[in-house]
C-alpha cells in the first residue's frame, strides 16, 4: 500500500524559506510522477509543481517558478519542494501526490488533481507579513 508523509511545514516570516519533504513507502517507483498541490482556505486546492520519480523532468506553476524548487532523492523515496521568498499568499495545506505513467511521454506532466491516485496528509505553511 502507498504511502505518503508530508514533513516541513511551519510559520515563517514573508521572504523567508522552508523545504518540504514527501517520503514514499510501499512499492518500487519508477515510470511515476510526483506532484505538490496546495489549499488555502476556502479556496480550490490548486496544482504547484511537479517532477518525475528520476528527477530529470520538473513542471512548476507559473505562481511559484523562479521561487519553489522541486527535486527527489530517489535514493530516501523522497521529494522534496523548496519554498524561497515565501509570500502571505502562499499560505496553504500543501499536499504531494503520487500517480504511475502508463504512457510512453511524461509530458506533459500531469497537473489536474484528479489525474493523481495517492495522497498524503498535508502539511501546514504558514507565511506572516
Amino acid at each position: 500500500q502507498v504511502r505518503l508523509v508530508e514533513s516541513g511545514g511551519g510559520l515563517v516570516q514573508a521572504g523567508g524559506s522552508l523545504r518540504l519533504s514527501c517520503a514514499a513507502s510501499g512499492r518500487t517507483f519508477s515510470r511515476h510522477v510526483m506532484g505538490w498541490f496546495r489549499q488555502a482556505p476556502g479556496k480550490e486546492r490548486e496544482f504547484v509543481a511537479a517532477i518525475t520519480w528520476s528527477g530529470g523532468n520538473t513542471y512548476p506553476a507559473d505562481s511559484v517558478k523562479g521561487r519553489f524548487t522541486i527535486s527527489t532523492d530517489s535514493a530516501k523515496n523522497t521529494v522534496y519542494l523548496q519554498m524561497n521568498s515565501l509570500k502571505p499568499e502562499d499560505t496553504a495545506v500543501y499536499y504531494c501526490a503520487l500517480v504511475y505513467l502508463n504512457r510512453g511521454s511524461y509530458w506533459p506532466l500531469p497537473t489536474d488533481r484528479d489525474e493523481y491516485d495517492y495522497w498524503g496528509q498535508g502539511t501546514q505553511v504558514t507565511v506572516s507579513s
